[in-house]
């Protein structure tokens, strides 16, 4: 019998269909979110991946069960959920998406009233109501009710294009043609729609919203290749490639070449600071180039650790003006705090737009770093292997500085290296930055090997 995998953190509760996540498990968690929240309204949206068809109305049964009532989104974005929960003033938000992972997986995230994700105290409570399973059940008459509710994507794209940041006016100028790859998404409405009022001449590859995924849908640029050919064919400016729930982005240049998804939150994180002052957050997994931009323009730059409520955590700390991860997720907490493609791709055109430039000219004007990014399956003698690779680290990477915040992060002169578990899948990852390509291919081989 195959084992049953159930992934729980601040990220969410994620597992595969048929054996880890099912709906009597969704059900639960719907009744314990509403037993944590004891009263109010939950907004609820889904990615569109087949399985949502059956959790959703799982999690939904639970919530009404506890008297909670449910306003229903649909399909949208993950951070559409978070804009409508904080414009509803609800008591909190379920988003029923797995993000990158593949069809197989689905999960559940749980936003608080403030529409970011729970904190860890927040889910530590949760996780407690669910494992005791002592549900606050209502008799029939104090049941919640549900509305379901259409328009949430409009008001994603109506409320992006208010941002003051957002140079409406040049990017129309522009005429850009840009190529949209969704992976058939929760994007596939919400970033051709954005794109379309901003007067953007748009192609859309993968935007059918039917939940197939043509490709592996982690917007890395091994997965990117369609969309590459795409921008070539179609003498595109450039390519956008979110994730199934569209909060990460990633960029193809103009000659059809993946720039990597760490640079939409350098160009964000350029277009922001270049209008306004302020500190910078990003997590210990992100590429210096960003901090080099961000510094450049006399910005303070602070690390947390990986994960979408630990970067918005520390921005709240830091009074931040912007930040994310160096996944493609931009966070901009003047308009809400989460991971947003839709604001990243905003900001990006407007880069463009102002500078007169082209991606790739854009992109030649950072400092130039060589970053690879490996994730393999966790062994049994994993925690071992680390705690030897810690001690013994010096050999392959010459004198270094530890930072344990986030797994291993080593710092040394040529660069970093960063060892951790994955929150979201039963993998490690493993990331090797420096300004050398070959150093950095040689250290990841290294690594790799050490780990094997």
């Amino acid at each position: 019998m195959e084992k049953k995998t159930i992934i729980k953190s601040t990220s969410g509760i994620r597992g595969i269909i048929g054996t880890g996540l099912e709906p009597i498990t969704a059900a639960a968690y719907g009744a314990a979110f509403g037993t944590f929240l004891k009263k109010g309204k939950v907004v609820v949206g889904r990615d569109s991946r087949p399985s949502g068809a059956m959790i959703m109305p799982a999690v939904i049964s639970g919530l009404l069960a506890v008297g909670i009532d449910v306003i229903d989104i649909g399909i949208v974005p993950t951070p559409t959920v978070e804009i409508a929960v904080k414009k509803i003033h609800a008591q909190g938000g379920i988003c029923i998406t797995a993000s990158h992972n593949p069809s197989q997986w689905n999960a559940l995230k749980f936003f608080n009233h403030n529409g970011v994700f729970i904190t860890p105290q927040e889910y530590e409570k949760l996780d407690k109501i669910f494992n005791l399973k002592k549900f606050a059940f209502k008799k029939f008459d104090k049941l919640g009710k549900e509305v379901k509710q259409t328009h949430w994507v409009d008001e994603h794209v109506k409320s992006t294009l208010a941002i003051k940041e957002v140079n409406k006016r040049a990017i129309k100028r522009r005429k850009f043609k840009v190529v949209v790859d969704a992976i058939n998404g929760a994007g596939s409405v919400a970033l051709p729609l954005l794109l379309e009022k901003l007067g953007v001449q748009t192609i859309a590859i993968n935007c059918a919203q039917d939940g197939n995924f043509v490709h592996e849908p982690e917007p890395v640029p091994k997965n990117l290749t369609q969309l590459s050919r795409a921008v070539k064919k179609h003498k595109a400016d450039l390519g956008l490639a979110c994730d199934p729930d569209a909060d990460r982005l990633a960029l193809v240049d103009e000659k059809g070449n993946p720039i990597g998804e760490e640079l939409t939150l350098t160009i964000a994180v350029k277009a922001v600071l270049s209008k306004k002052h302020g500190p910078t957050v990003i997590n210990l997994s992100t590429s210096k180039v960003t901090e080099d931009i961000a510094r450049s323009l006399g910005s303070k730059v602070y690390y947390s650790k990986v994960g979408e409520s630990n970067v918005v955590q520390t921005m709240k700390t830091k009074k931040a003006v912007i930040g994310g991860e160096g996944n493609g997720g931009v966070i901009y907490p003047a308009f809400h705090s989460g991971r947003d493609s839709l604001i990243g791709a905003a900001l990006v055109l407007t880069v463009l737009a102002e500078e007169k430039k082209s991606l790739a000219e854009l992109v030649a004007t950072f400092p130039r770093y060589y970053n690879i990014k490996l994730k393999d399956k966790l062994k049994s003698n994993f925690a071992k292997k680390r705690s030897q690779f810690e001690k013994n680290a010096s050999s392959i990477l010459g004198k270094s500085t530890l930072d344990k915040r986030d797994g291993l992060r080593f710092n040394f002169k040529q660069g970093w290296l960063q060892i951790r578990l994955s929150k979201t899948e039963p993998i490690y990852r493993l990331i090797v930055e420096t300004k050398n390509k070959e150093l950095t291919k040689n250290l990841a081989d290294k690594v790799k090997k050490y780990f094997k």
